[in-house]
């Protein structure tokens, strides 16, 4: 596997027969609705590292050179710069093709232009409610995005919703687009990690919150650890990045964060460094060396592969009277996450926090391609994960 982020997304990289068959289905699909009156919509679904953004980008590579007018959005400042980086290295790409979706939107309402193919990359991350601050007054953003093409093509993972105000789930995706002609199609293979298929059980059994053991001749090549100092973690992070490359601290919420332009701390033990600081490069995070000495959080690894991931499990997480994962929700520091929606209230709000949480943490242990590095804050989930890795 590439250890640079842009070759994550290369129309290089030679897709599997699975993949190549989704890409064939996309292409058609939109060859057939491109010239059809209305609108229509294909959702391509699959967890975190099956390949969707590469094939999206193939195809939109491969179809902005015969459709005229067409618009690739992702929701993600780290991920536009990929794309638009891309763009600048790809002949007949131009960076001007990538927008953020409120961009789009407000655009063409104020041209009172339309798109003949228009494209989202994580779209788990399109608003499902009016959010002002980010000057977006619609109710929702894939509705607006749908009405203003001829075809919408759309990368979705309900395991990667983040936020109340971009709640979605596969029920609600499927009530959006019932009013269009659509297609729906499941990407399963794992494409980043090099994990066999028992690492992988493991890590879905954990987020769902009930963990099996990993026996470690059942863990093949994947470098999974649990390391009982934070700051040992780190430095073995370090040596990684020093040989490997792209190897990177993370964590969840529960540490201060609070964006007034000041440094904040993840403490644990020894350990002792700050969150990300805000990027206004058009570098991505993890390919700036400083970043080696701070924290990433959701907001710049979601998307990326990194070739070593360490990850601290803060202090919203903790281990169940029954050994399960258990989420506190009173102790997210992010106080974006948790934002009241008149459409979600009640029981159905309340677990919804608890799905977000546990999206957050399965962000973070879908980055590692060759490892990935475990703490956690919580003293019996830390002694647990010992026992079971």
């Amino acid at each position: 596997m590439p250890s640079h982020t842009l070759d994550s997304f290369s129309t290089d990289i030679k897709l599997t027969d699975h993949q190549n068959k989704v890409l064939d289905q996309i292409i058609d699909f939109t060859r057939t609705n491109v010239n059809q009156d209305g609108h229509a919509v294909f959702v391509l679904i699959g967890d975190a590292g099956t390949g969707k953004s590469l094939i999206l980008n193939q195809m939109f590579t491969k179809l902005a050179q015969e459709i005229d007018n067409t618009y690739f959005m992702v929701n993600h400042p780290e991920l536009l710069k990929v794309y638009r980086e891309l763009a600048g290295q790809t002949p007949g790409m131009l960076k001007k093709y990538y927008q953020r979706p409120t961009s789009f939107i407000n655009q063409m309402h104020k041209k009172q232009q339309t798109a003949d193919l228009s494209v989202i990359d994580e779209a788990h991350l399109l608003l499902s409610k009016p959010d002002h601050y980010n000057n977006y007054y619609g109710d929702n953003q894939l509705v607006d995005i749908a009405n203003l093409g001829k075809v919408t093509v759309v990368v979705f993972d309900p395991k990667q919703v983040l936020k109340t105000k971009s709640f979605w789930t596969e029920e609600r995706l499927e009530k959006i687009l019932k009013p269009y002609p659509h297609k729906i199609v499941h990407l399963k293979e794992q494409f980043r990690m090099q994990a066999n298929p028992a690492t992988m059980e493991w890590l879905d059994t954990f987020v769902s919150g009930k963990p099996i053991p990993l026996a470690p001749k059942n863990r093949g090549d994947y470098d999974l650890r649990v390391f009982h100092d934070a700051q040992k973690l780190y430095e073995t992070i370090i040596a990684k990045n020093a040989s490997q490359g792209l190897a990177r601290m993370t964590a969840t919420t529960g540490y201060p964060s609070v964006l007034d332009g000041g440094k904040h701390y993840v403490d644990e033990g020894n350990f002792h460094l700050p969150w990300d600081q805000y990027n206004f490069t058009a570098t991505p995070w993890a390919e700036q060396p400083q970043t080696i000495n701070e924290v990433g959080s959701i907001y710049t690894v979601q998307g990326f592969d990194l070739n070593y991931i360490g990850i601290i499990i803060g202090p919203p997480f903790y281990l169940t009277d029954k050994n399960g994962l258990g989420v506190d929700p009173s102790k997210v520091t992010d106080i974006e996450v948790f934002k009241q929606r008149q459409d979600l209230t009640g029981d159905d709000f309340e677990s919804s926090k608890e799905t977000l949480l546990k999206n957050s943490l399965n962000v973070l242990l879908r980055r590692g391609i060759k490892g990935m590095y475990l703490y956690a804050h919580d003293s019996k989930l830390q002694a647990y994960l010992e026992k079971m890795v």
